[in-house]
């Protein structure tokens, strides 16, 4: 199995761009699958130079439905015409910041109306690929809702909890892997929804964190439940900033912490 950063806000590779946003290419033998796509269609430029065919991929799975992870779909499906688009109902809502700026889906969904699959519980998508789209809220201290907003139909806006939010496990050679685009409702509670639907030791915990606005004290204790999991892996991108992934990696005693920037590819 390998998977391969197609988008971060962190870039080293020559001729590879970075954006605020993410990407996942995930591939093995008989399988393709992409998690995320980014703001734009960069994720698509950098899948080229480093050799990969995105009209060869199987799945897509949107992990929920802001801007800086479905920007890219546009894009995806101009150069894709078989993979399924895996994504919540809620994700297509009008989403805002601070209920003045739109960060939602950037372009009609009505487009891609067609290849979208409504989510509503754990899926195998592929063998040993499950999508869990019900985050249990465990720890309420690591939950980012700050300044976020969805607008109902008569304008009113209301706090996003984002019920729209799914991650990605992959089970293999008795581990599981946990892919997370941003963790609004908590990395912690995203790991123990994963153990609790699946009881087995995780391997890699990839994504964001969404770190990067969080203050001191929230961090810590986010970082003292993290310490209470045996992850071997933890992999960071986006939103967890450059930052608090140096706090991770300092305090982080039972996992190898690594920040997973653009071209970066894990095989295992």
């Amino acid at each position: 199995m390998k998977i391969t950063t197609l988008i971060d806000n962190v870039v080293y590779g020559k001729n590879l761009f970075g954006e605020h946003g993410f990407c996942l290419l995930i591939e093995t033998d008989d399988q393709k699958i992409l998690f995320d796509t980014g703001r734009s269609g960069i994720f698509a430029d950098n899948a080229k130079t480093l050799g990969l065919d995105i009209s060869e991929i199987d799945a897509l799975v949107i992990s929920h439905g802001h801007y800086d992870h479905t920007g890219g779909i546009e894009k995806f499906v101009e150069l894709n015409e078989k993979a399924a688009i895996y994504i919540k109902k809620e994700a297509l809502l009008r989403k805002y910041k601070s209920k003045t700026t739109y960060i939602g889906i950037p372009f009609d969904s009505a487009k891609i109306e067609k290849r979208l699959v409504y989510i509503k519980e754990k899926t195998e998508i592929a063998k040993g690929f499950f999508i869990i789209p019900d985050i249990k809220i465990y720890n309420v201290f690591d939950t980012h809702f700050k300044n976020m907003y969805i607008q109902n139909g008569q304008n009113e806006f209301i706090e996003d909890n984002f019920f729209d939010e799914q991650f990605l496990v992959i089970k293999n050679g008795g581990k599981i892997n946990v892919v997370s685009g941003c963790s609004h409702r908590g990395i912690t509670n995203i790991v123990k929804t994963a153990l609790a639907e699946f009881n087995l030791p995780i391997d890699y915990a990839l994504g964001g964190y969404h770190l990067s606005d969080e203050d001191e004290t929230t961090t810590n204790k986010i970082i003292d439940a993290l310490n209470k999991f045996d992850i071997a892996h933890i992999g960071v991108s986006h939103c967890t900033g450059i930052d608090k992934y140096l706090l991770l990696k300092n305090k982080i005693a039972k996992s190898d912490v690594f920040y997973n920037w653009v071209g970066n590819t894990i095989s295992f």
